[in-house]
C-alpha cells in the first residue's frame, strides 16, 4: 500500500468498510461530491455535501489533522476530486468502490433532505486502545502473555516490523483467526489505527482478549519504531 500511495494511484474504500465506519461510530469525513439539490434527494448518512465544482475552493473546510479518513462519492469514482483532496496532504483518503451505484447494490441505505456543507471531524476516545506507552513497553520487553499483531499488508510488513510480532493482514484475518491463542491478549496495529480498531472489533466479537494502538506508527527494517498520537 505504501508503495501504491507513492505512486499515485487512486485508493478505493470498499462499501463494507464505509458501512464499518458508520455502523461502529468511527470518526470519518465523507463527501457527497454531486450537486446539492440531487444528493438531498437520497445520501449516504452522516455526508457532508461539497459539489465536485467547488471542491477546490472548499480547501479551509477540511480538518487540520491530515491523518483523518476521508471518503469521497459521487455516482461514479471520481479521480479528479481525489487528487484535489490528496494534493492538499491528506494520507488518508479514498474514493468510494463503484461509487453510489455499488452502494445501493450494496443494500446501502440511503437518506433524503436537509445536507451539511460544514465538516465536522472530532476523533474519539475507542473502546479497546491501549496506551501508547503500554504498547512501548510490550515492544520492547515483550510478554509471554501477549502478542503484538500487525495488520498491515504483506507489503507494508516486508518495509519492517516489530522485533517478535505477527503478521496477518487485516483483510486474512476472518479466514486465519485460528492460527491466534485464545489464551494470550492480542493487540493489533496497522498504520494509523483504522485497521487496527476494524482487527480488534473482529476478534473481540469472536471472544478473543484484545486492544488495539490506536497511533501512527512508523517501522523500519531494523525493527526500530516512531509512534506519533493522532
Amino acid at each position: 500500500m505504501p508503495e501504491w500511495k507513492k505512486a499515485g494511484n487512486l485508493i478505493v474504500s470498499e462499501t463494507a468498510a464505509l458501512k464499518d465506519f458508520i455502523g461502529k461510530d468511527i470518526a470519518h469525513v465523507l463527501v457527497d461530491l454531486r450537486k446539492t439539490e440531487t444528493a438531498e434527494k437520497g445520501y449516504i448518512q452522516g455526508a457532508v455535501s461539497i459539489p465536485a465544482a467547488a471542491l477546490a475552493a472548499a480547501k479551509d473546510r477540511f480538518p487540520a489533522d491530515k491523518t483523518a479518513p476521508i471518503i469521497l462519492y459521487s455516482e461514479k469514482e471520481d479521480e479528479a476530486a481525489y487528487r484535489t483532496v490528496t494534493g492538499w496532504g491528506y494520507k488518508n483518503t479514498s474514493v468510494l468502490s463503484g461509487g453510489l451505484a455499488a452502494w445501493k447494490k450494496d443494500s446501502g441505505k440511503l437518506v433524503s433532505g436537509k445536507l451539511t456543507t460544514a465538516i465536522s471531524y472530532v476523533p474519539k476516545p475507542r473502546p479497546g486502545e491501549i496506551a501508547i506507552e503500554e504498547f512501548k513497553a510490550l515492544a520492547e520487553k515483550g510478554d509471554p502473555k501477549k502478542i503484538i499483531l500487525d495488520v498491515r499488508d504483506r507489503d507494508e510488513a516486508m518495509n519492517g516490523m516489530i522485533i517478535g510480532a505477527v503478521n496477518i493482514p487485516a483483510g486474512e484475518l476472518h479466514d486465519r483467526m485460528k492460527e491466534l491463542p485464545k489464551d494470550k491478549e492480542i493487540i493489533t496495529h496497522c498504520v494509523t489505527g483504522i485497521r487496527a480498531e476494524s482487527a480488534y472489533d473482529d476478534l473481540k466479537e469472536a471472544g478473543y482478549k484484545v486492544k488495539f494502538l490506536n497511533a501512527i506508527i512508523q517501522i523500519d527494517k531494523e525493527g526500530k519504531y516512531e509512534i506519533t498520537k493522532k
